[in-house]
């Protein structure tokens, strides 16, 4: 029996194992075993962590991998030995070693954390799913306290998409615990409010954020955090009692251990066939992988290059393993749909980022994209999962 393993449950990891599954089935292949290794027993839909409503944002690995003949084993990996071809793996058993013909990197990304007083203690943030539980009970015992100024005010640390989303949701979460007088301050390091999304649509979410009360400071370095408030070098501090670190987001440790060329977010550099140059038998996809796209671009740290990359790396371990031919990566055009809470939402296309939506009707197409473009099938029917693996270009979000 050879082995396939997959380090990951996200949307690259799922998606490795559910088209390495097709591929085997497609070619009639009953000799390869595939694994999963993930720390727990769910598939997350991180990106939506930042709103209010976590029920329907995990799916049970058991439904997804069970019916296409997946094993799964939950646990944490210590050590990928990639001369020896094992992956050792935490579980609440001990150790398990977990040997690989071919071994699928999917282990994501994980919040960017530098060393500043007071981050990991005094902070919240939306990165997991613990973490985004943790902050809506805080939200909600908020309500329960005397009135001061640093409760009636939440300052939002980074101002890429996650911090926009998290800050433009979170007037309405204040106002439903109990704190209709709330105040949202965002704040970053860089001269403008979403600095990545283009001088298109900057505008845009100026206006939102405006409309929704939101305060902005930028061009601004924080020195250290406490349970009460923010302390900026220049000495100057603001008042609150909840703090949402945004910073960004660098790709898992795991990647340093892989002898292979790494970016600066810590993703391996792959080839168009998702394979590690430099190794044999490993490939790797998602946030920890930098993989060539469309004219000449790199894949981002998103669900929408997650996806097709877990899809592509899945069947080309496949064929690799049994001798079959490769399929180069192919991604749908490049765009991006940023939330803008009850305001609405702007959507853009190309690297050039031209906006070509906004506001109710860009937020249907936010709502589409999230709440079933990016979910597997949850029929537990095997054809119909084994087919949502199709290693193909995946058609853009309806305009």
């Amino acid at each position: 029996m050879r082995d396939i393993v997959v380090i990951g449950a996200g949307f690259a990891g799922l998606w490795s194992s559910i088209s390495a599954a097709r591929s085997l089935d497609v070619l009639c292949e009953d000799d390869v075993r595939i694994t999963v290794v993930n720390r727990d027993e769910w598939h997350g839909v991180r990106v939506r962590y930042y709103e209010s409503d976590l029920t329907d944002m995990r799916i049970p690995l058991d439904h997804l991998l069970d019916p296409i003949g997946v094993g799964l084993v939950v646990g944490e990996v210590e050590d990928i030995d990639h001369v020896g071809h094992v992956v050792s793996v935490t579980t609440v058993g001990g150790i398990t070693e977990l040997p690989y013909d071919r071994l699928i990197l999917a282990a994501g990304s994980q919040l960017r954390r530098p060393n500043l007083p007071g981050l990991d203690r005094c902070t919240f943030n939306v990165d997991t799913y613990d973490a985004a539980v943790r902050l809506g009970a805080h939200l909600r015992n908020l309500g329960t306290r005397n009135p001061s100024l640093g409760r009636d005010h939440v300052v939002v640390v980074g101002a890429g998409l996650t911090g926009i989303e998290v800050a433009c949701e979170m007037p309405e979460r204040l106002k439903k615990n109990g704190l209709p007088q709330g105040q949202v301050t965002l704040i970053d390091a860089l001269p403008y409010i979403g600095s990545h999304m283009g001088d298109d649509a900057r505008p845009i979410i100026d206006e939102a954020l405006s409309e929704l009360d939101i305060r902005t400071r930028t061009s601004v370095s924080v020195k250290s955090f406490d349970h009460h408030g923010v302390l900026f070098v220049d000495g100057e501090r603001i008042e609150t009692d909840t703090i949402i670190w945004a910073g960004g987001l660098q790709a898992s440790k795991l990647a340093k251990d892989i002898p292979a060329n790494t970016d600066g977010l810590g993703r391996l550099s792959v080839d168009k066939y998702l394979r590690v140059p430099g190794t044999e038998d490993i490939f790797a996809a998602g946030d920890i992988a930098a993989a060539p796209v469309e004219d000449g671009y790199v894949s981002v740290m998103s669900c929408q290059h997650s996806r097709p990359m877990g899809r592509f790396a899945g069947h080309n371990a496949v064929a690799d393993l049994v001798g079959q031919n490769m399929i180069p990566l192919e991604v749908s055009p490049y765009g991006t749909c940023l939330d803008l809470g009850p305001w609405g939402a702007v959507r853009t296309e190309g690297w050039e980022s031209k906006v070509v939506k906004k506001g109710s009707d860009a937020k249907a197409i936010k709502i589409h994209i999230n709440r079933d473009r990016i979910y597997p099938p949850r029929s537990q029917d095997r054809a119909e999962i084994l087919e949502s693996g199709r290693p193909e270009v995946q058609s853009p979000p309806p305009k």
